[in-house]
């Protein structure tokens, strides 16, 4: 059974990126399912650092992305999600392809959500692990929800 309160699929969420960070680097939902978001991140040009592997800040925009995502659609009509901490630990480097992260809930709360975002190259090896904490507040406190 879904843990979502909002509904939303890739194409919808992939949309709400337009003119964003997520957008530079090609940062993609690929799957929601009942529990997780999913989604991908190229490991290019525009992504790696000097040494020529994937950039720790590039995995944790994704990371970022990913709970994010999942903890808007985990909040109520007229709530939000906004980030309180996030931490990553890199534990294998990527020169090239692309990496996937999926968010899973560790904590879905009324004040706050804490998501468990794992992130692995092709071949299926963890790669990063990164936590995001978030609030969970009234959205008149925040933006507009995206369009």
């Amino acid at each position: 059974m879904p843990i979502w309160k909002q509904a939303a699929d890739p194409d919808t969420v992939n949309g709400w990126s337009a003119r964003t960070l997520m957008r530079a680097i090609d940062i993609r939902i690929t799957e929601i399912g009942d529990d997780f978001v999913r989604g991908t991140l190229p490991v290019d040009d525009r992504t790696r650092q000097p040494y020529g592997i994937l950039h720790g800040g590039a995995s944790v925009a994704l990371a970022e992305t990913l709970g994010s995502t999942a903890a808007m659609l985990c909040c109520e009509d007229g709530f939000a999600a906004v980030g309180l901490d996030i931490n990553a630990n890199h534990v294998r480097a990527v020169r090239e392809g692309i990496v996937t992260g999926t968010a899973r809930p560790i904590h879905v709360g009324r004040s706050t959500q804490v998501w468990e975002i794992r992130i692995e190259n092709a071949a299926g090896e963890l790669t990063c692990i990164a936590r995001l904490t978030v609030a969970v507040v009234p959205r008149r406190a925040v933006a507009a929800k995206p369009a």
